[in-house]
């Protein structure tokens, strides 16, 4: 009687089956980066995390918030992997908090204050002529004493002498953009808030610029909050030169070498 031979890859073949019946695929659902910025920079940094996105597969939560509000929840335990504020006060707090991954802190880049015009407002040409500009309307600006755009302003309102005179006029926002979108509304005739804001908003026109020495610099660092692969690539993605052109586009003053 012959013995019946089967082939050797006969046998190879129904291991694989038995392997594959065996073995299903698993589904790999990658953790999101969640991602708590400053308010103003929503447009540069949706741009920023989509491209991330695209070349990495990690998706990107991005919370918007004024920055005192997103360090605060931070403070409290809220799960974010990296923290972008719109300046160094905040960030410290949380390093003294050590909240701050250490050897990850940047200094991203930097912004400048500018006054904004609703449409058909009257002509400005300085912070000393905002009194009798504003008329009946308010001065709209972020908290000026928790936000960063608002402490900014404030410090300008006080250079310039007109604080005094002006502060129970002005329409606090929890945010920067809030204060934009009251002034490209026309809820507000005039409002302070960051050149990056106003050039996103074509509703509202630049009156003038504030003198840089008029305030405390404007820097925005940027820092993990949880020690991650994905965190520390994310912040190397924001100092990438691509990261950098998008910044530079929306009026932001990247620091430092790409």
């Amino acid at each position: 009687m012959k013995s019946l031979r089967i082939p050797l890859w006969t046998y190879v073949a129904l291991a694989l089956s038995c392997l594959v019946s065996v073995v299903s695929p698993a589904k790999v659902t990658a953790e999101p980066l969640r991602v708590f910025a400053a308010a103003s920079l929503k447009t540069a940094l949706d741009q920023i995390a989509t491209e991330f996105s695209k070349d990495t597969g990690t998706q990107v939560s991005i919370s918007y918030a004024g920055s005192s509000a997103l360090a605060r929840q931070i403070g409290l335990g809220a799960p974010a992997d990296v923290f972008i504020s719109a300046n160094v006060g905040w960030m410290d707090e949380l390093e003294q908090q050590e909240r701050v991954v250490k050897g990850t802190r940047i200094d991203l880049l930097r912004n400048r204050l500018v006054v904004i015009a609703a449409p058909q407002s009257v002509p400005l040409g300085n912070l000393g002529e905002l009194s009798h500009a504003l008329g009946d309307g308010r001065l709209a600006m972020a908290q000026t004493n928790a936000v960063p755009a608002g402490i900014y302003g404030k410090a300008a309102l006080q250079h310039a002498g007109v604080w005094d005179d002006l502060s129970e006029r002005v329409a606090q926002t929890d945010n920067v953009r809030a204060a934009l979108a009251l002034v490209a509304t026309g809820a507000a005739p005039f409002g302070i808030v960051y050149q990056t804001d106003a050039n996103a908003e074509t509703r509202v026109s630049v009156a003038f610029n504030i003198l840089e020495t008029a305030h405390p610099p404007i820097i925005y660092p940027a820092a993990a909050m949880r020690d991650t692969e994905t965190s520390r690539a994310f912040l190397q993605h924001l100092q990438s030169n691509a990261a950098r052109q998008v910044f530079l586009s929306q009026g932001f003053t990247p620091i430092g070498a790409p």
